[in-house]
């Protein structure tokens, strides 16, 4: 089975519709599959749903699709850093479901488990818990939270092999491993591909087994916030 493609449009060719949910890895603007998100923004599929922690930056990430409005809704645990994000949130142009940032990184892990709902305490006698299931164990309250299941997961690994044994490197690894898992198709961007056996199983954070399309491709390395001290 052929799992590598030649460009970012290739390894999603067939696979976007409108009205998608997708999830999509990076830590603020660590491990971002921005090759893909800009093939999506390219073929100019719009009404998405996307479940990321956060939407990136005006000008990169998610926020390249909320510049040209094909974003309908965000399942996200942080709007800052990206103006254009809030300004369409509080004039109600924009969906956004709040999660806790543990939460959402396990109802992606749920969703790629198969497991369909879990409880919590996170977000109880808040809004979070607002129209949700609560259940009591061993005295203490817990709301129900539902897995993700995504039509398609992109996301975005330090090293790869042929097959998508993939190690992720540093923050990159808090939410690129889970919203792989829970995609129907899960494309992935890479750094380097390597052959099968090149890399040590015992420093593998997803198994290929999850992992249906890959391409290579550079990639541009941003800081969120620079912070230096006058000289």
């Amino acid at each position: 089975m052929k799992k590598v493609y030649g460009s970012a449009a290739e390894a999603l060719d067939g696979l976007l519709r409108d009205d998608m949910l997708i999830a999509a890895g990076g830590f603020g603007l660590c491990g971002i599959p921005e090759l893909l998100l800009a093939a999506i923004r390219d073929s100019g599929v719009k009404d998405l749903t996307f479940a990321s922690n956060n939407a990136g930056v005006d000008d990169f990430g998610i926020g390249i699709l909320l510049q040209t409005r094909q974003v309908r809704k965000m399942m996200s645990s942080y709007v800052g850093e990206n103006a254009e994000f809030m300004r369409q949130y509080l004039s109600g142009e924009l969906e956004l479901e709040f999660n806790p940032q543990g939460t959402l990184a396990e109802r992606m892990r749920a969703g790629g488990c198969g497991i369909p709902g879990f409880y919590t305490k996170t977000g109880v006698g808040t809004q979070v818990a607002e129209g949700k299931e609560h259940k009591d164990f061993n005295g203490e309250t817990y709301i129900l939270e539902q897995g993700i299941f995504a039509d398609l997961s992109i996301v975005k690994a330090w090293k790869a092999d042929t097959t998508g044994n993939a190690i992720f490197r540093k923050t990159a690894r808090n939410f690129n491993p889970p919203a792989a898992m829970c995609g129907k198709v899960c494309v992935m961007e890479v750094e380097e591909i390597v052959q099968p056996g090149e890399l040590d199983p015992d420093c593998i954070h997803l198994p290929g087994i999850y992992v249906h399309r890959l391409v290579q491709g550079t990639h541009e390395k941003r800081i969120e916030q620079r912070t230096v001290r006058a000289a």
